[in-house]
């Protein structure tokens, strides 16, 4: 005999939204899995170039780039010039420029050997030829630098007098710059030239200084007088022989 086929008894109504809950559970957790990824990837996709600009510097060639990461130097300090490689949150980079640079210093008042008081202006060529070591001994090398050649002029200047001063010019800006340089070396900065641009007189020590001057003129022109006075009369002399 034949079996009969067993019939699977018919869901009721409840079972069967139950059962389409279920599906619409499981689909909509698949679409937000999808949803989430797809989110995912476009943000991936817009910040890469964005994090490549943040990891990545320019060090142009007048500049060296010294790079501490969690507060010690790293080990390719200072980089460049170049493409560098940095960690934002663990890496700080400080930019060293190597050109020359100058300042002006303001008019100094000095008091000369002689006791006279001259006021004197200088300007100051400099490099940074160690960027690790200025970095690491000198807070504002610039400020520094202008502070110690204040100091080191006025030492130097009141060890000569108004004469030297006037025309030993350059040997005595040669003597700062070497006595200024001995200095800043060790901070990794390079004294290129001091150079002393005006003296300035006290107004009365001009005007006597003028007057002296005009009293030379007026005793040589006397002198050449004198002396083509002489000179007529002895050819006067010569000519009654």
């Amino acid at each position: 005999m034949m079996s009969s086929p067993t019939l699977q008894p018919e869901e009721s109504p409840s079972e069967q939204i139950r059962s389409g809950s279920t599906d619409i559970n499981k689909y909509s957790k698949e679409s937000r899995k999808e949803i989430f990824f797809r989110i995912l990837a476009i943000l991936i996709i817009i910040l890469f170039p964005i994090t490549l600009l943040i990891c990545f510097r320019v060090v142009k060639q007048y500049k060296r780039a010294v790079i501490m990461r969690f507060g010690r130097i790293r080990k390719d300090s200072p980089a460049g010039p170049g493409i560098i490689w940095m960690i934002p949150c663990t890496d700080d980079i400080q930019m060293m420029d190597l050109r020359t640079q100058s300042f002006n210093l303001p008019p100094q008042e000095i008091l000369t050997k002689d006791s006279v008081t001259v006021t004197v202006d200088a300007v100051v060529y400099f490099h940074i030829q160690k960027p690790l070591h200025c970095l690491l001994n000198i807070q504002n090398n610039q400020y520094a630098t202008e502070l110690i050649t204040v100091a080191t002029l006025r030492n130097i200047l009141g060890q000569h007098s108004l004469y030297n001063l006037l025309t030993r010019r350059e040997s005595i800006s040669f003597k700062c710059r070497t006595d200024i340089d001995k200095t800043t070396s060790r901070w990794g900065v390079v004294i290129e030239r001091v150079e002393i641009k005006d003296v300035f007189l006290p107004f009365e020590l001009q005007k006597a200084m003028a007057a002296e001057a005009e009293g030379t003129r007026v005793a040589k022109a006397k002198i050449i007088e004198s002396e083509g006075e002489i000179k007529a009369a002895e050819n006067l002399k010569e000519a009654s022989k």
